[in-house]
Parts: C-alpha cells; structure tokens; sequence
C-alpha cells in the first residue's frame, strides 16, 4: 500500500465526505456530487484521486458507474497510526509513572527543608 497517497488523498475535506458516503455503500458519479457545490468534472477529479490512491474502484452497470469504497489502504493508513498511538501511550503511562513518584517524594523533601 502506498501511504503517501493515501494520506494525500485524504488531506482533502470533499475526498473525505465522498468516502464518508461510499461507507454507507456504492454511489453513482451523480449522486457522489449531488451535495457538494462543486461540478461533476472537479467531483470527477476528487474521484480520481481516491481511485489512483487504491481509496475507491468504479465499476460499470451499463451507463452506470458505481464507485465502490476499497478498505485495503485504509486499513493500512490505521495500522500505521495505530502503531504510534501505542509509542504515545507507552510515554504517557512513564510520564504518569513519573509524576506519582514525584508527588510521593514531595512530602519528604518539604519535611527535610523545614528541619535544615
């Protein structure tokens, strides 16, 4: 899977509305554009982004063109994420070990300054 194009075609807010749609199921060209202002060429273009990037195919049914949405890139794009989320977790569970050490060690060290 190529990530970078995946996460480029989903750095667009309409790419991800039309995959938002096809979640749900195929769609038309026609009834991808439908609630966006934009005309069915830039639809068509937003399309072809997300097929290059493996997001979407199209298939035929006669002079219709379902898209169809492809979880394959998708899933990778998590499993990449997923992966550093974990490294975050991890450095949040030390930071957390750390700061409860700190607050029982607090106690003490105030103790020993007043007695200097």
């Amino acid at each position: 899977m190529n990530l970078d194009a995946t996460f480029s075609a989903l750095a667009d807010p309409t790419r991800r509305a039309i995959l938002a749609r096809l979640a749900e199921g195929e769609a038309s060209v026609m009834e991808l554009a439908a609630p966006f202002a934009l005309s069915q060429p830039a639809v068509s273009k937003h399309l072809r982004v997300l097929e290059n990037a493996g997001l979407i195919t199209k298939g035929r049914d006669g002079q219709r063109r379902p898209c169809k949405i492809e979880m394959a890139p998708l899933n990778a794009a998590n499993d990449w994420i997923e992966r550093y989320q974990q490294i975050w977790e991890q450095n949040y569970v030390r930071l957390d070990n750390l700061l409860e050490a700190l607050k029982q060690d607090a106690p003490e060290a105030r103790g020993k300054r007043k007695k200097k």
